[in-house]
């Protein structure tokens, strides 16, 4: 092992659903199986199985729970480690996620004026559906 971390010395790659669970891009290694399987896993552009071996300057393309992720391996890690070690094993070149819609109707009541009407209800649900 490294001296910074649990990072393998001398191999040269790791399974590319070892590698999701390890940097917790998945809760389990079950869920990044089958991502692979689903296909929401691409390396380098390629869909990805769950056994496809993920090296150092690779880019692993996943969709996760949390939404689209683009990560560039740094470090290759098996096992599962502390948030810092997992973060410091890739790059993150994911996009900001965009701002939400401030165009919607405001609708703020004034204090003291009671519950909504259903009228008011209705068009609350229909301005945040769109």
């Amino acid at each position: 092992m490294a001296a910074g971390g649990p990072a393998l010395d001398g191999v040269s790659g790791v399974r590319a659903d070892k590698w999701l669970w390890a940097v917790r891009a998945y809760k389990t290694r079950t869920e990044a199986t089958d991502a692979c399987r689903a296909g929401h896993v691409k390396v380098n552009g390629a869909s990805a199985k769950a056994a496809t071996v993920v090296k150092a300057g690779d880019r692993v393309d996943a969709v996760t729970a949390a939404g689209r992720r683009d990560l560039e391996v740094t470090a290759l890690l098996e096992k599962r480690s502390s948030p810092a070690v997992a973060r410091g094993s890739y790059i993150d070149h994911t996009p900001p996620p965009e701002p939400a819609a401030q165009d919607v109707v405001n609708f703020l009541r004034d204090r003291g004026a009671g519950r909504p009407t259903k009228r008011d209800r209705r068009k609350l649900d229909r301005a945040r559906r769109g």
